[in-house]
C-alpha cells in the first residue's frame, strides 16, 4: 500500500465526490468515503459530496451527522430495489441521469472522485471532459466480472465491460481497493502507474473491544454476521452448517446484521429452526453492530468462491477483528493468509461441514481478554479508516495538481 498522505492544505482546491452510497447508510463504501471526505475537508478548500436521499431508517441519522464546515452534501432522490439498496441499473439511472446535470452546474472543481457503478464513471468521465477537470476513479471491484458471474446475457456483459475500462482508463488516477483488483486493472488496459492500492479499513474509534454489549443479547453462545448478505457472501452458509452445529451445541445462535438480496433466503431458512436460533435484526448503526460483535463467540465472514469477487476483502473482517471478536471466514481470498498468519480467526473453504466444524470450535472457547486486546491491537495498526483515507486522499491530492490547474 502506498504511505502518501495529502501534502499542505490548498487554499483554491475544490474536490467532487459522486457516489450513488454515502454515510450514515450501512455499507462498507459508506464509510470508505465518510473517511475520504474527512481526509479531503483537512486539504482542500471545498468538499462538495454529491450522493442520495438516505432510506428513512437513516434519514435522522444523516440530518444529525457532523460534517466539517467547508463539506456540503447534496442528495437527490433515486430509486431503491425491494432491499431498500440503490442496486440495478434502472436505480442506477435514478442516481446517474440527474448526476451529470448536477456535476455541470455545481461550481467548477479541481478534481473530481468517483464511485462505481461503471455508469456514474462514464457520467464523471463525460462532464469531466467538458469541463477539463481531472478525475479519480475509486475502483473497490470490477464490476463486468460480477456480471458476468451472475449469468446475466452476455450482450450486457459486454456493454458493462465496455463501459467499465472506458471510465477506467480516462481516470488521472484509479485507486484500488486490493492487489487483486489491482492486477485485474491491468488486464482491462489501465496503465499500472496510474493505480494505487489503498485497502479499506474500519473506524477504529467507534469498532473497539471495550464498550456496551447489546441489552438484548441473547444469553447463550451466539455468533455474529455484520454487512451486507448478497449472492457473492452466501451468508447462507452458515444458517446451512447451523443445523449441524446445534447437535454439539445445542443452544447456539447465529445474529444477522445487516441487508442484501440473499435476506429472503436467509429468513426462510430460519424458519426451519426453533425460534430465537436464527436472529436477522436488518441494518444497525455502525456503533450498535460494534457492541453485537463484542458479545459474540466470534464473527461469520464469507465470500462464494468463482463469482467474480475472489480477490476481495471484506471489510466485516476488520470490524470484527477491531472489536475483538475472532473470524470464520469461509471462501477465497486474500483475507485467508492474513486471517491465517496473524491468527485473527479460522479459515475454511466455501464448505458446510468445514463451516460447521469451525463454529462449533468458535461457540466453544470464548475469546479471552488478551486475544481481544491483541486483536483490536492488529486491527489500530494495520487496518485503521483514517489511515487508509488519508493515502487515498493523497492520491486525489495529486491527481489534482496540489490545488493548481
Amino acid at each position: 500500500m502506498a504511505e502518501a498522505g495529502p501534502g499542505a492544505p490548498s487554499p483554491t482546491a475544490h474536490v467532487v465526490l459522486a457516489s450513488r452510497i454515502f454515510a450514515p447508510e450501512a455499507a462498507a463504501a459508506s464509510f470508505r468515503l465518510a473517511a475520504l471526505t474527512g481526509a479531503l475537508s483537512r486539504w482542500a478548500r471545498r468538499v462538495t459530496v454529491l450522493t442520495v436521499r438516505p432510506t428513512a431508517d437513516a434519514a435522522a441519522a444523516a440530518a444529525a451527522a457532523t460534517v466539517p464546515a467547508n463539506v456540503t452534501i447534496t442528495r437527490w432522490p433515486v430509486l431503491r430495489d425491494a432491499a431498500g439498496v440503490v442496486r440495478g441499473y434502472v436505480q442506477y439511472l435514478s442516481f446517474d441521469a440527474p448526476l451529470a446535470l448536477r456535476l455541470l452546474l455545481v461550481a467548477r472543481p479541481t478534481v473530481v472522485v468517483s464511485e462505481p457503478p461503471p455508469t456514474t464513471g462514464v457520467v464523471v468521465r463525460v462532464v469531466s471532459a467538458l469541463r477539463r477537470v481531472p478525475y479519480v476513479y475509486y475502483a473497490a471491484d470490477i464490476w463486468s466480472d460480477a456480471a458476468a458471474s451472475t449469468g446475466a446475457p452476455a450482450p450486457l456483459v459486454r456493454v458493462v465491460a465496455a463501459m467499465e475500462r472506458w471510465a477506467l482508463r480516462g481516470a488521472r488516477a484509479v485507486i484500488a481497493v486490493s492487489d487483486g483488483v489491482a492486477a485485474r486493472l491491468g488486464e482491462l488496459g489501465v496503465d499500472p502507474a496510474a493505480v494505487t492500492v489503498v485497502r479499506n479499513g474500519i473506524d477504529t474509534s467507534v469498532f473497539t473491544p471495550d464498550g456496551p454489549v447489546p441489552v438484548d443479547a441473547p444469553d447463550v453462545p451466539y455468533l455474529v454476521y455484520a454487512g451486507t448478505a448478497s449472492e457473492w457472501q452466501g451468508a447462507e452458509i452458515f444458517v446451512e452448517a447451523l443445523a449441524r452445529v446445534r447437535e454439539s451445541v445445542p443452544d447456539a445462535r447465529v445474529v444477522f446484521l445487516g441487508q442484501g438480496s440473499a435476506w429472503a433466503t436467509i429468513a426462510a431458512q430460519a424458519a426451519a429452526f426453533p425460534d430465537g436460533s436464527v436472529e436477522l435484526r436488518g441494518a444497525v448503526p455502525p456503533e450498535v453492530a460494534a457492541q453485537w460483535l463484542r458479545g459474540a463467540h466470534g464473527a461469520l465472514v464469507s465470500l462464494r468462491p468463482g463469482l467474480g469477487y475472489d480477490f476481495a476483502f471484506p471489510t466485516k473482517v476488520f470490524a470484527a477483528v477491531a472489536c475483538g471478536a475472532p473470524v470464520l471466514y469461509a471462501g477465497p481470498g486474500p483475507a485467508r493468509d492474513v486471517l491465517a498468519k496473524d491468527e485473527l480467526g479460522i479459515v475454511t473453504d466455501f464448505s458446510v461441514d468445514e463451516v460447521a466444524c469451525a463454529m462449533i470450535a468458535l461457540l466453544r472457547s470464548p475469546p479471552s481478554s488478551a486475544s481481544r486486546a491483541a486483536r483490536a491491537d492488529w486491527a489500530r495498526e494495520n487496518a485503521s479508516a483514517t489511515r487508509s483515507a488519508e493515502t487515498a486522499a493523497g492520491v486525489v491530492q495529486n491527481a489534482g495538481g496540489r490545488g493548481r490547474r
